[in-house]
């Protein structure tokens, strides 16, 4: 059982946390939300012992273990599989003791201990968290050293997780993993035998693999039971509780005082009067809920073009003459979003910058819509920020002409106020850093916006920020990402990266989960009995909603397309178009393409309609 009584701890004069209590029983599954920097990192260093407390005290049982992420393994020669056993300790020291021991009462007690802690699976073990994180049979073997930073965070969590601490704090574990790996680590710690603490932004995740969470607001710590959506309505609840009794109390207050005011000056009711007065005195305020400052981004509207904006016929790509990619015939719209689904090496970086124009094709056929503007984030563009340079200086770089206001403006609508204007990016959080890239990703309004896990560093509230705004942008947006939430949301195509090609994948994203965390065993059709052959399940009221939302979005996408049309056949009727043969023959090709466009278009609709009804029936 883990007891904080009564915490309180500073940073620099500013309180962090303040008088806060909680109690988590052992083998429970904690998730820790709250916005950056509220101090969830600087709980987890409190917990570890490596911060002094102000007041209050910590208590842990004694011996319990405690084992956290605390940074990337080192780039030596030791392999990946040695590394991760080395983190048990006593098995480690238990083996190099067993090879010289020579007293034979010793020898039995280290095979007895080895026995006991189950040393002899330890290989097959650690390989499995290995893969499950994504290294192969080849790669568990292979040196740290041939691993890049990101990869050896892997190890590092690997090593972690081996070694089953009784206390296990993972700080935004799926930061440097990909869906695949989110999804392992969703399902590992859900069976995980201990306690954990969990730090995460991921909604999926705090969904599946907690049961309770624990917030930090206000310099205080709330425990709600339950995963993060349950957690997120029982905090609604009780906000608007709390604001309705701010309000009542307000007008309790108001009609108290004016009795006092009306009546303090006569002899009669001077008595009734003072006893108002001790009782607003004595009166606890109730405080209604603040309402944090809410974190925007504002992407900025691109012209609209004739589709496609990218066309590929039998396209491959690859590095040093081999192929990674090949016969790729593939189209992409303004209107399009698309998610990229795929293992790890499958190759949606690769696809990403052949799209973004970073890669060059190696043979077949691409085409870019003429006054195609691309926009790109990934990871590392995060990383290569000037750490010495404040955001507004970053501005001023990229758009030299322009006045300091306007700039300042346009990183306010990224969520990137005065103070983290005129703050040297090196100490700007992860989650200011990302917006600050996102907005230079974007200065020049894409028409195509490719985003490479984008979540990474971003708390909830900014997560959701970003659905709104990439629902609301007007451009094609293709999304690299492990944060179902925001896939879910924002995708309504899904291409398959798979074996060197790229498709369509018709299922929906909760079919393409189960199909990750069973592998590449194909599923089981399931044994139906005649009775509910008979009586189909009924669609939930959510199903229905995303399937109305599906017909919602197909029948915009046709409405778009007609005007479209309706615009090029205006374009076609006027007669001085003819006297420039090429330019009719290249107009007269944009409006087959839109034609086609819209017989897909609706037959899509119509699709989604009769999906509707059935489930209405």
């Amino acid at each position: 059982m883990l007891k904080i009584h009564d915490i309180t701890y500073s940073v620099d004069g500013r309180t962090l946390i303040e008088n806060a209590s909680v109690t988590i029983p052992t083998g429970h599954k904690v998730g820790i939300v709250g916005r950056n920097g509220a101090g969830k990192t600087t709980l987890f260093r409190i917990i570890k012992g490596e911060l002094v407390l102000e007041t209050g005290a910590i208590e842990i049982p004694k011996r319990a273990r405690i084992g956290g992420v605390a940074q990337e393994v080192p780039g030596n020669e030791v392999s990946l599989l040695d590394t991760v056993l080395a983190e048990d300790k006593e098995r480690a020291a238990l083996m190099a003791e067993s090879e010289h021991a020579t007293d034979p009462h010793r020898i039995a007690e280290i095979q007895t201990r080895l026995a006991d802690i189950d040393a002899w699976s330890a290989e097959g073990r650690a390989s499995s968290i290995l893969k499950g994180l994504g290294f192969n049979d080849a790669e568990i073997l292979m040196p740290c050293s041939a691993f890049s930073g990101g990869w050896r965070m892997r190890v590092a969590l690997a090593g972690v997780l081996f070694s089953q601490p009784d206390f296990l704090l993972l700080d935004e574990p799926t930061n440097y993993l990909d869906l695949e790996g989110a999804l392992w680590l969703e399902t590992y710690l859900a069976k995980y035998p201990h306690t954990v603490l969990l730090i995460s932004h991921d909604r999926a995740l705090l969904n599946r693999a907690v049961g309770a969470i624990l917030h930090l607001e206000s310099k205080k710590l709330t425990l709600y039971s339950g995963g993060y959506d349950e957690f997120a309505r029982t905090r609604a609840a009780k906000r608007a509780v709390q604001a309705a009794a701010a309000k009542k109390q307000e007008l309790h207050r108001a009609h108290l005082q004016s009795f006092v005011d009306r009546f303090k000056a006569k002899a009669s009711k001077a008595k009734q009067a003072q006893s108002r007065v001790k009782m607003l005195e004595k009166m606890e305020t109730i405080t209604a809920p603040e309402d944090a400052a809410r974190v925007v981004f504002t992407f900025p509207e691109p012209e609209e073009l004739s589709p496609p904006i990218i066309n590929m016929e039998g396209a491959s790509v690859g590095y040093d003459g081999k192929a990674i990619l090949q016969r790729l015939d593939l189209r992409i719209d303004q209107d399009d979003r698309i998610a990229l689904l795929g293992r790890n090496g499958e190759g949606k970086s690769t696809l990403s910058k052949l799209l973004s124009n970073r890669l060059e094709p190696m043979g077949g056929r691409i085409t870019r819509h003429n006054k195609l503007r691309i926009g790109f984030f990934a990871q590392h563009q995060v990383d290569e920020l000037h750490l010495n340079e404040t955001p507004l200086q970053h501005l001023q770089s990229a758009l030299p002409g322009m006045l300091p206001p306007k700039l300042r403006a346009k990183l306010a609508s990224f969520g990137l106020g005065a103070d983290q204007a005129d703050t040297e990016v090196g100490r700007l959080s992860g989650g200011q850093k990302a917006r600050l890239s996102l907005l230079l990703a974007t200065l020049d309004a894409p028409h195509l916006l490719i985003l490479d896990e984008p979540t990474n560093h971003l708390d909830i509230e900014s997560r959701e920020a970003l659905v709104e705004a990439l629902t609301a942008y007007t451009g094609a947006v293709v999304l690299v990402s492990h944060d179902m939430h925001l896939l879910s949301l924002v995708a309504d195509r899904l291409w398959l990266v798979k074996d060197g090609r790229v498709a369509p994948y018709e299922e929906d994203l909760d079919a393409y989960r189960k199909l990750l965390l069973q592998g590449d065993e194909k599923p089981k059709p399931e044994k139906k009995t005649a009775k509910a052959a008979a009586k189909p399940k009924k669609a939930s009221r959510d199903e229905i909603l995303a399937l109305r939302g599906e017909v919602r979005k197909c029948e915009e996408r046709v409405g778009k397309l007609t005007e479209m049309s309706e615009k090029l056949q205006v374009k076609l009727a006027n007669p001085e178009l003819y006297e420039d043969k090429e330019a009719a023959v290249v107009w007269q090709k944009k409006y087959a393409e839109v034609s086609e466009a819209i017989d897909r278009a609706e037959a899509l609709w119509m699709t989604a309609l009769e999906k509707l009804e059935q489930a209405q029936a």
